[in-house]
């Protein structure tokens, strides 16, 4: 019985902890260095290898044993079935939780920003920070007649078809379904609530946009801008210049400029308001939706005219009559004067 004992437990007991051992320690001992509390991504590029994933996982020394998940990994086929996207590890986790969300897919979406965009440019570069299209391939659709016709758009209106929000993304999305998702939400954005409200300012929705990227460069006082909306719609019913300084900014190309000077008012460009009627033939920035929510609410008043208060709290002054305001104008300048401000 002894020597029955010895045989099984050499030749079947060892050998079956060595490969229970073997299995846990290849498939569930955490093999995932994350600190506790800390949360780490990796984003696989498209086409990507397997050489490429391990690139990216070693090189940010996110895996311990990489002898015991390369291993894994070609067990389960990974190796031959890299799926892009981005993946969140935590700390703790064992090659098969790794591999296991790395096959399947589970790939968690990013946050893409859409804020204080000013052109096609700054877009694409804004949008190509945050998911895996490039730039390039973002500006070369936005310059695609065909590409766009698809969806009632031009190179010259696109930006008016882009509303600014926070929106959820798979991290491997390519320009194609970026531009699909946002035809979605500008249509949803355009509601039939809005379009009521469209109807009452006599605009079309791509006025409106116009419009709001003005209100949007006017003021970042958001309780100001549908005063501010109602200034701008009482001088197109009259049909006066709008005369807005932020177009003037538009055409000089550079947004640090604080003070608007006469000379500016002469430059030969349909976004001067200073010299052309009417609304500007494209948006200055894309708008953010306060600001196109605030032309669609424009305040009812009968004021002409705004500018700075000069305790420079981001506020204006408004009034209906020419004289008071050369008055508030003028102690605004002076204000500017006080602070050397010439540009």
């Amino acid at each position: 019985m002894r020597r029955l004992f010895l045989c099984l437990f050499f030749f079947l007991v060892l050998p079956l902890s060595a490969a229970t051992f073997l299995i846990y320690h290849t498939c569930f001992r955490p093999n995932v260095w994350v600190a506790e509390g800390a949360v780490r991504s990796v984003c696989i590029p498209t086409d990507a290898t397997f050489q490429d994933v391990k690139t990216l996982l070693y090189g940010q020394g996110l895996i311990v044993n990489r002898k015991t998940f390369e291993c894994y990994a070609r067990f389960r086929h990974y190796d031959r079935h890299i799926k892009p996207g981005r993946y969140i590890l935590l700390p703790g986790m064992s090659n098969n939780g790794l591999v296991h969300m790395l096959n399947s897919g589970e790939q968690t979406p990013v946050k893409v920003i859409i804020h204080d965009i000013r052109d096609k440019a700054t877009l694409a570069q804004s949008v190509a920070r945050q998911i895996e299209a490039d730039s390039a391939s973002l500006m070369d659709l936005m310059e695609d007649t065909s590409f766009l016709a698809s969806f009632g758009f031009t190179p010259g209106n696109v930006l008016m078809r882009i509303i600014p929000n926070t929106y959820e993304f798979y991290w491997n999305t390519g320009a194609t379904r970026f531009f699909e998702r946002m035809y979605r939400e500008y249509n949803q954005f355009w509601n039939e609530d809005r379009m009521k409200k469209l109807e009452a300012t006599g605009l079309t929705r791509e006025q409106v946009i116009i419009l709001a990227s003005i209100v949007e460069k006017e003021t970042n006082r958001d309780d100001e801008k549908p005063r501010i909306a109602g200034v701008y719609l009482n001088r197109l019913r009259r049909g006066w210049l709008l005369q807005a300084d932020p177009t003037l900014v538009y055409t000089l190309g550079d947004p640090s400029v604080h003070r608007v000077l006469n000379t500016y008012k002469d430059i030969d460009s349909p976004y001067n308001t200073y010299r052309y009627g009417g609304l500007p033939p494209g948006p200055i920035c894309v708008p953010s939706i306060v600001s196109i929510d605030a032309v669609l609410n424009y305040e009812r008043n009968d004021y002409l005219y705004f500018c700075g208060r000069d305790d420079f709290s981001g506020y204006h002054v408004f009034s209906s009559r020419y004289l008071q305001h050369a008055l508030n104008a003028r102690r605004y300048q002076k204000a500017l004067d006080r602070l050397d401000i010439k540009k």
